[in-house]
């Protein structure tokens, strides 16, 4: 099968479980609340049958030869890495924001490079597991959501030095057919309309938290599995449908309330010194993907701010030139940091090619430090008007209709309807609902802007900077040239001997 219709992939949704709560009650997974962001998923399979997108929605699968989805791939290459990027970019324009189906991307490339090397290292047998799951997931054209992030309780206390010993997902117990997990995930993108779960550690473990190293996949409506979930979509429009207002997302919070997980599905079970390296890498994986999403993101508020420059007639004070310039620069810098990525990535020994950790890490740090200047300069240039534009309904009614038509008016030449029409994309974009959740998402999403700090300050060659300003200040005589090289996870693994 590899590829599926959107027509399918909806048809599937309907056959699952219920087992979505939202606003206190059990509802259909096509409740009206969630078709918005279900219509984001299923661009990532029309695209995928379109002549025009197939060079980047799909790919050859290393495993069996067969086209499948590049959202179920791993990367053999870095043009596997470039084209994923690419995509990302141009899907995101398409739906205006995040394409939500990276979350399981990335996941499964993280599991490809872990679980081959437990089994390098300490002679497990995960990754032929992992690989019958990846031909499931690939042959049915699976949606994965990725939880990772644990509800944490105290953040000074490590996961077994909680009062409440699940307030992180933990292993309760150990079958010969597999395992029993309880706790919860949060910001789980996606999961009321995913079909599978991929759960995996949210940080490193001591030999104390062994029982809170784990990582499984389950069917997303499996037995003992609740999804907890926030919408956020457009407001409805009647009069002036556009693009734009068929998206949404869903975000979940995921109670495994005491799950079984067959054996087949489990892809680490109390290995806690590879925990923090799969945490990790997922989120080495994931910001590699914001370095196409994040730019798509800064394009479209881009072409917003240039737009109602240009109905304002303002589009050529310096003024205005300069915040949009900074838009684009942003969407560039963060865009190139992720082709600089793939171009100096390495592979490892799943054949799996994982990006620059350096480059990654500097894009989605300029992304997320950027994020809501990005927005302060969309609101300057649109004015209060997108906060306070009257109802829909108030521009076609009988009363006051035509008078707020008149007083829309901008510049001559441009028709009020598409004045009208820009100002709800901007309201959209900044004070909805959805709105307000993407900004928060720009900060956090992919990790905490801490970790990137950290992972920068731990990976970076700073003696070697250092050597360069003792040269300079006569503190050394000899002169050593520096070149950062690539910086992958390879050299993680030197913890453990390889």
């Amino acid at each position: 099968m590899a590829l599926v219709t959107p027509e399918q992939y909806v048809e599937r949704l309907m056959r699952m479980r219920p087992n979505v709560y939202v606003g206190g009650k059990l509802v259909d997974r096509l409740d009206p609340r969630l078709r918005p962001g279900i219509n984001v998923m299923k661009e990532t399979f029309a695209l995928a049958a379109d002549p025009g997108w197939a060079e980047l929605c799909t790919t050859t699968s290393h495993l069996t030869g067969e086209t499948v989805n590049r959202f179920c791939h791993i990367h053999q290459s870095k043009e596997d890495l470039l084209k994923k990027q690419k995509m990302t970019r141009l899907l995101c324009h398409r739906v205006g924001g995040c394409i939500q189906r990276c979350m399981g991307v990335d996941a499964l490339n993280a599991l490809s490079v872990v679980t081959k090397e437990m089994d390098n290292v300490l002679g497990t047998g995960y990754y032929p597991r992992f690989i019958e799951y990846l031909k499931h997931f690939q042959a049915h054209d699976l949606v994965g959501c990725c939880a990772q992030t644990d509800v944490k309780g105290d953040r000074s206390k490590r996961p077994h030095q909680q009062e409440d010993p699940d307030l992180y997902v933990r292993i309760v117990e150990e079958r010969p057919d597999g395992i029993v997990v309880r706790g919860a995930k949060a910001h789980n993108t996606a999961a009321p309309y995913a079909d599978e779960i991929i759960v995996i550690p949210t940080r490193f473990m001591t030999a104390e938290d062994r029982d809170y190293a784990v990582a499984f996949a389950v069917p997303a409506d499996h037995p003992g599995v609740r999804l907890v979930v926030r919408p956020a979509t457009p407001r409805r429009r009647e009069r002036l449908p556009a693009p734009v207002f068929n998206y949404g997302d869903a975000e979940s919070f995921t109670i495994f309330d005491d799950v079984f997980v067959p054996i087949e599905r489990v892809f680490m079970k109390g290995e806690y010194m590879f925990a923090g390296f799969l945490a990790l890498l997922f989120a080495h994986f994931h910001r590699h993907s914001y370095t196409g999403c994040k730019p798509a993101v800064s394009d479209i508020l881009a072409g917003a701010a240039a737009l109602v420059a240009e109905y304002s007639g303002i589009e050529k004070a310096p003024h205005v030139q300069e915040k949009i310039s900074h838009l684009i620069g942003t969407a560039e810098l963060v865009y190139a940091a992720g082709v600089a990525s793939a171009e100096f990535s390495e592979k490892m020994s799943s054949g799996t090619q994982v990006p620059d950790e350096i480059y990654t890490n500097v894009g989605r740090r300029h992304a997320g430090q950027n994020i809501y200047h990005e927005y302060e300069i969309l609101a300057d240039l649109a004015g209060g008007l997108c906060a306070t534009l009257p109802y829909e309904e108030d521009f076609f009614s009988a009363e006051n209709g035509e008078l707020l038509h008149k007083y829309m008016k901008r510049v001559a030449g441009v028709a009020v309807e598409k004045v009208h029409r820009c100002y709800r994309l901007l309201e959209h974009l900044l004070v909805s609902d959805l709105a307000g959740v993407m900004q928060v998402a720009g900060v956090h999403g992919g990790g905490s802007p801490l970790m990137e700090t950290i992972t920068l300050m731990q990976r970076y060659p700073l003696e070697k900077l250092k050597g360069i300003a003792r040269y300079l200040a006569g503190i050394d005589r000899d002169f050593v040239r520096f070149e950062r090289g690539t910086v992958t996870p390879k050299k993680i693994l030197e913890r453990f001997g390889r």
